[in-house]
């Protein structure tokens, strides 16, 4: 097995949105090379799959501490183009390299209470931190009462949830979405659950400003800057980074979406304050998802 390195770049840096993309993972992902190789311009070299060792390599290579692992559900179980990542393999993931990585259970509202009771277990039985879906992959918006359950349950548990939040794809052809996640669903959602932390990833491009709007808004709404390339974000947004929005907007990569060194080196060339740019890269993520300081800044030294 490849062991990390250790020459690191960025120290302790905390990415919240990444992929498992292991073989095994690939296995169960239909059509992943027409959308994330074509469309999405991932290298044939990760397209093909990588190991968590490697995975790990990555992020040392970017300075990255900690990456939290998704546990996809990518639509509706049963449809010929979905799949779930089913929570077991982020647990293993986890299991082999428990310094690195910290889980996000994936929702899937048609799966009703057993769901709710699913992201329980993997909350109370395996330390998974927080909850992520795409409302997009079931055609139902963040304020759809089929997310409710899971709501209230991420509230009983006191975890945060990230959901897409923007314009979605066409990840299948023959199964096109609607983009149903304009960042102002969020404001009901927020309204009725204002002891919920919701993050809205993936920026909420292309309603940025929206986006901005509700974490400005509500104390309990947050923004993942994942998905889309720094070189490209909004220049509204990075000035919320930079400013009054410094609290409110943690680092991820959506990784194989955006590479973990290659983003790290734009969002250098953003010419961030450093006190902002700290609290984007790691300090948000500590307190909103509640991390161990003392552990995670052991490691960092």
């Amino acid at each position: 097995m490849n062991q990390p390195t250790n020459s690191l770049k960025h120290l302790g840096v905390i990415d919240a949105v990444v992929n498992i993309w292991t073989a095994e993972s690939l296995a169960i992902r239909p059509n992943r090379d027409a959308f994330f190789g074509d469309k999405m311009g991932v290298s044939q070299e990760i397209l093909k799959g990588i190991t968590i060792a490697e995975m790990v390599n990555r992020m040392d290579q970017a300075g990255i501490e900690k990456s939290f692992l998704i546990a996809a559900k990518v639509g509706p179980f049963l449809h010929r183009s979905t799949y779930h990542i089913p929570y077991e393999m982020v647990v293993r993931a986890i299991a082999e390299f428990p310094d690195r990585f910290y889980g996000l259970a994936g929702l899937d509202p048609t799966e009703g209470m057993q769901g709710v009771r699913e992201l329980e277990r993997a909350v109370r039985e395996h330390g998974f931190i927080g909850a992520h879906f795409y409302p997009h992959w079931f055609e139902l918006a963040p304020d759809h009462a089929k997310w409710y359950p899971f709501y209230a349950k991420c509230v009983e548990l006191d975890i945060p949830v990230q959901l897409q939040v923007g314009q979605s794809m066409i990840y299948d052809p023959a199964h096109r979405l609607k983009s149903v996640a304009r960042p102002i669903s969020l404001d009901a959602v927020a309204c009725d659950f204002p002891e919920l932390k919701l993050i809205g990833i993936h920026v909420g491009i292309p309603w940025a400003d929206e986006m901005i709007a509700m974490a400005w808004k509500h104390p309990n709404v947050f923004i993942g800057c994942d998905a889309h390339s720094p070189k490209y974000w909004p220049n509204s947004f990075v000035n919320y980074i930079n400013t009054f929005g410094q609290d409110k907007v943690i680092f991820g990569t959506d990784f194989p979406i955006l590479d973990f060194e290659r983003t790290l080196k734009q969002i250098d060339d953003l010419q961030l304050r450093p006190i902002p740019k700290q609290k984007l890269l790691r300090d948000n993520a500590i307190r909103i998802y509640k991390l161990d300081l003392e552990k995670l800044t052991d490691h960092a030294t």
